[in-house]
């Protein structure tokens, strides 16, 4: 498994981007619009790929000087339980990290509360409803 920063725009890119819709906004009905693809520019995009073949994405969206948002971690159904979002969180630390940002912070849907707990992250709030769904925020010190 290759983990490694893509350009917005590539056709790795448009992996993600059907890997997201399938895994995230699919089953809730949602599409993307282009306004929300469009601020995704400046992002910085990450995936997993076994050849030409991607298993898995994220992305991290500035906050601030110190805190960085990861967004839209997606793994192929059939794939889920094999590390393969573990390493992909651990790739974004370091990017993170390695840029001068001090706390990763996500929205993260309550399902996935376990998986972000196992490595490190903190419930930051009450359980909030976003795209119909129950989420909470979760941070982690870098």
């Amino acid at each position: 498994m290759a983990l490694k920063q893509i350009d917005y725009g590539s056709s790795e890119y448009n992996q993600t981007l059907n890997l997201r819709y399938e895994v995230l906004r699919k089953p809730l009905g949602l599409k993307f619009s282009n306004e929300e693809l469009e601020k995704e520019k400046n992002d910085i995009h990450i995936a997993a790929f076994e050849d030409e073949k991607i298993l898995g994405c994220c992305f991290l969206t500035k906050i601030d000087n110190s805190t960085v948002r990861l967004r839209q971690i997606a793994v192929q159904n059939n794939l889920q339980g094999k590390g393969i979002g573990a390493s992909l969180m651990n790739f974004a630390e370091n990017i993170a990290r390695d840029r001068g940002y001090k706390t990763l912070m996500m929205h993260a849907r309550k399902p996935t509360v376990h998986f972000f707990e196992k490595l490190g992250y903190k419930k930051d709030g009450e359980e909030f409803i976003n795209i119909t769904i129950p989420h909470y925020i979760m941070k982690k010190s870098l």
